[in-house]
């Protein structure tokens, strides 16, 4: 006769050693398969077991930042989607809407968070952070300054430090592909 005890008791031990996915991750599971990116976007997963943490680079095909490639850390907490993902850029960029540590203002990543919002908003965000830069809310003040003053002179400031450049002291990283 079949011990039905000892089978639930196996099942159950079973359940117990395999991690629980959390909400969290299952909606990034979601996201990520429902991601729609264009050819000037990667994703890389360092650890590709942890869905939570991973890396996008942008490289963008057109505008002032045309030419270098962008890397972002990408850290989602487990209160997903309810909280925004945390963005973060790698390099040292000349950007009005990036400062120098890497932090992002972007608004959909803030004040604009909203759940119904997913990873595809935020990666199509940070692309069009690159093909229009906004000198109207930024994090980099001198370099919005720069922008609202002369677009012109501002690109070749762009150009410079995509390069590895020096501008006004700081030394930015190389992103030139």
């Amino acid at each position: 006769m079949i011990n039905l005890w000892s089978q639930k008791k196996e099942a159950d031990e079973a359940k117990k050693q395999r991690p629980k996915t959390s909400p969290a991750q299952l909606r990034v599971q979601k996201d990520l398969t429902e991601l729609e990116l264009p050819s000037t976007m990667q994703t890389r997963f360092p650890d590709p077991a942890d869905l939570m943490h991973f890396e996008v680079t942008i490289t963008p095909d057109e505008g002032m930042y045309q030419g270098g490639a962008f890397r972002f850390t990408v850290s989602i907490n487990n209160n997903y989607p309810h909280d925004p993902p945390k963005v973060r850029c790698v390099q040292k960029l000349y950007h009005p809407n990036l400062d120098l540590e890497g932090n992002v203002c972007l608004n959909i990543l803030r004040e604009e968070w909203n759940p119904i919002l997913n990873l595809n908003s935020v990666l199509v965000g940070l692309q069009f952070l690159f093909l229009d830069p906004n000198p109207d809310d930024p994090l980099n003040k001198e370099a919005a300054e720069d922008l609202r003053r002369d677009r012109a002179a501002f690109a070749s400031h762009v150009k410079r430090a995509l390069a590895g450049g020096s501008l006004k002291g700081i030394t930015y990283d190389n992103v030139l592909v």
